[in-house]
Formats: C-alpha cells, sequence, structure tokens
C-alpha cells in the first residue's frame, strides 16, 4: 500500500489477533481492541492468549517495532481507523444457528465512536446477509456525520497453521457493493501478493461457508466409507491412496477418524443448514455430514463395548484432548463426547495431551488425571483411547503398549499406527 493506514481490529482470537497481527507483520499500523482486561495486560506483555504457531514471536516483533498495539478503550481504537477489522466469535446457539450478539455490540461501538469516514470489514464468519444487515444497523446509529461501506473479508485459516495460512493464503476473498470500496480492499492487501477474488458480500459470505462446509462433507463421507471398509474387508487408507491420485479429487482430507471438530466445522456445518431451513430448502448433504461427524465420534467407544459392558472401575487412558494436533482448542473435540460417557460410567481416566491440559481442567478439575507424558497415562491402564495424533503420541512404540498396560488393548481414533506394527497388541483403528 502506498501509505501506512490505521487499523482497528474487534477480537482478539483466532481469527482478530492473526488478522491484526499479520497485518502488522506487512507494515500496517494496528490496534486490537479487546473487553477483558487481563487478556489485553497479557498480551502488552508479550504473551499470547492462544496457543499457535509463530503467532507469539510475531507479536513480540510487532508490538517492539511500535506497529501493534492492543486496548480495551474502543472509542480510542475505532474513531480515527480507516478500517475497522470485527473478528470476534460467532458462536453456535442451541438451535444450530449463528449467535451474533458479539458482532452487533461491536457494530454498536463502532457507530458510536467513528469520526471519520472508514471501512468497516466483516471477517467473522457470518451468516449471508449479515453484511447487508450491520451496514444498515451500523448507519442508523451513527453519532458523527461520517460515511461508513461494510466489506466482506472471510477468513480461511486453520487452527495450528494460522499465521501461514494467512500470509500464504491460497486466495484473499473480497466481498463489496461498490468498485471503491473494492479498489482500497485490495490497496490494503496489495502487500500480501496473494490471488484477490473480488465479489458482492452475500457470495463472499457464501464462499467461506461453502468452503469449510465441501470439507466437512469430505471427511465425513471419508469416515463413511471407512466404516463400510471395515464391513466388507477394505483398507481405507490403500482406499484413499487410490483415490487421492484423482486431480479432481486431491490428496486432502481423505484420512479416516474418530470425527472432526473445532471452531469452525461443527458450528458452520449446523449454521449452513438451519439457514437453508429457514429458506424453505434442505441442504441434504450438509444434514447427512453432521449426522455422519455426530456418530463417528463415539466409533471408538461402540468397539470397546464389545469387550466392556460397562466402564465401572476400569482404568483408562486418554492420549490426546484436544480437536487436532497444533491447537489448544478443544471445541467439539471428539475426546470431550466419550470422556463423558465414561466418567458417568465410574471409569479412572489418566490423560496426556501436550498442549491442551490447562483448557481440559477447565471442563474437567478433578475428575481425570493429567500425566505429563504418554507412557505415564498407559501404566496400568485396562484401555487406551487416541483421540489426538500428536507427534509426542505417535513416537510411543508399541512395545510400550505391551509392557505398561495391564493388557494391551488400543483404540486408535486417529490410525496413527501402521496395523502390521500393532499385530502383537489387540489394536483397533477406523477402516482397517
Amino acid at each position: 500500500m502506498s501509505e501506512k493506514v490505521k487499523i482497528a481490529v474487534a477480537g482478539t482470537g483466532y481469527v482478530g489477533l492473526v488478522a491484526g497481527v499479520c497485518f502488522a507483520e506487512k507494515g500496517q499500523n494496528v490496534i486490537c481492541v479487546d473487553v477483558d482486561e487481563k487478556k489485553i495486560k497479557l498480551m502488552k506483555s508479550g504473551k499470547c492468549p492462544i496457543y499457535e504457531e509463530n503467532l507469539e514471536e510475531l507479536m513480540i516483533k510487532n508490538y517492539n517495532a511500535g506497529r501493534i498495539d492492543y486496548t480495551t478503550d474502543y472509542k480510542m481504537a475505532y474513531k480515527d481507523a480507516d478500517f475497522i477489522f470485527i473478528g470476534v466469535g460467532t458462536p453456535e446457539k442451541s438451535d444450530g444457528s449463528a449467535n451474533l450478539d458479539y458482532v452487533y455490540e461491536v457494530s454498536k461501538q463502532i457507530a458510536e465512536s467513528i469520526e471519520k469516514d472508514c471501512i468497516v470489514v466483516i471477517k467473522s464468519t457470518v451468516p449471508i446477509g449479515t453484511n447487508d444487515k450491520i451496514e444498515k444497523y451500523i448507519r442508523e446509529n451513527l453519532k458523527h456525520n461520517v460515511k461508513v461501506d461494510i466489506a466482506s473479508n472471510p477468513e480461511f485459516l486453520s487452527q495450528g497453521t494460522a499465521v501461514k495460512d494467512t500470509l500464504h493464503a491460497s486466495r484473499i476473498v473480497i466481498g463489496t457493493e461498490n468498485k471503491k470500496v473494492e479498489e482500497k480492499m485490495k490497496e490494503l492487501y496489495s502487500n500480501f501478493d496473494l490471488p484477490i477474488v473480488a465479489t458482492d458480500r452475500r457470495s463472499a459470505e457464501m464462499v467461506k461457508y461453502a468452503s469449510n462446509d465441501f470439507l466437512a462433507l469430505k471427511v465425513s463421507y471419508m469416515n463413511d466409507i471407512a466404516n463400510l471398509c471395515e464391513v466388507v474387508g477394505a483398507n481405507i487408507e490403500d482406499v484413499a491412496k487410490g483415490m487421492s491420485y484423482d486431480e479432481r479429487i486431491g490428496n486432502k482430507f481423505l484420512s479416516a477418524g474418530c470425527g472432526y471438530g473445532g471452531s469452525c466445522f461443527p458450528k458452520d456445518t449446523k449454521a449452513l443448514h438451519y439457514l437453508a431451513m429457514q429458506g424453505g430448502y434442505e441442504l441434504k448433504t450438509i444434514k447427512a455430514a453432521i449426522e455422519v461427524n455426530k456418530k463417528q465420534k463415539l466409533i471408538l467407544l461402540e468397539k470397546a463395548r464389545k469387550k466392556f459392558a460397562t466402564f465401572k472401575d476400569v482404568n483408562v487412558a486418554v492420549l490426546g484432548l484436544t480437536f487436532k494436533p497444533g491447537t489448544d482448542d478443544l471445541r467439539e473435540a471428539p475426546s470431550l463426547v466419550n470422556i463423558e460417557v465414561l466418567l458417568e460410567e465410574g471409569a479412572k481416566i489418566k490423560a496426556y495431551d501436550p498442549i491442551g491440559e490447562e483448557n481440559y481442567k477447565k471442563i474437567y478439575k478433578n475428575e481425570i488425571k493429567y500425566t505429563k507424558t504418554p507412557q505415564e497415562a498407559l501404566k496400568d491402564a485396562d484401555i487406551c483411547f487416541i483421540f489426538t495424533e500428536w507427534n509426542e503420541i505417535k513416537d510411543v512404540k508399541p512395545s510400550e503398549y505391551k509392557n505398561l498396560m495391564k493388557k494391551p488393548l488400543v483404540y486408535d481414533g486417529r490410525n496413527i499406527y501402521n496395523v502390521n506394527e500393532m499385530k502383537n497388541i489387540e489394536y483397533y483403528s477406523i477402516g482397517r
């Protein structure tokens, strides 16, 4: 961009904080806003509130360079900003719809605070048509005589690789309703040197949902095929390999397992399904993905039921708590629903996760014994469940299950071992 602009970012979670830090890394002046004073102090001290590779070092680098700061004073942050990015959460409601309370709360603050013309950019994942509603809402609640335009700019980051996914994105999607705003957004992203897809706002909103839901559908399809492979005696890994050479299919998201989790796939599939139903249309493919995933999360317990009528007083080793490696996020993690059932039945659980322990303690502080190594969790266990494919878990040797457990009985929800390597152990995986 020819000259620096002031960017304000509302929200310091995965979406907002990563966006703010990456804009600062590209030379812009950024101020991140959050209501949590403890969180702001933590970030000012150089600590990252979330576990994300390379994020903390970029925070420190750009804070020391004076390109990024953090505040709870939204009025100061918004009043003279050129761009205000909304990156707050849109959590799932009980009916599956997206909760937009935080988006509207920030929009109200923006409307009351801005004192110059600016572009408000919605980066949060929001239902189709939300940008139109927010534009109307902000314009109706303005306290000063300024011009405001709204742009949609959905994120496509994956937790664990969020910084890389932002700085080296496959594409940048920009949704606007006029060319001037589109050009300003393109100029803002000119330093990124990435492909830009420019469209209208509703199409941009749909690109986000359609992309995430397609990937969720792909995962659920492979899990469905994996379950059938067990019935007919096929090997899902060989099937996936054979499929991967087809360029129309690709080699990503073909791994079978015990279901997807995280902050995106579960929420976004339900939100789009809800939106369609509200419009009188049923997305049958998305509905199927939701149903398959819900059942898949309990696939290991179903297998284990053949050995245990109840888990009362059974010593259970749980390896992996987060929904995937590389993050401390527990949202919709398969471990949650399984551990809930195990505890209800009176199991004695020892669990290991290299990063997720502290977050898990917020849910189960004393009900579970947490260990510092996988081996400690396995010692004297009657059964082991693997829910996350951390490298620390992959490094556990097959012989260690045999030597440490009372009886080596392993249920692997991520297919981290070669079946032949585990031939001296009672070992169950997905689709093999």
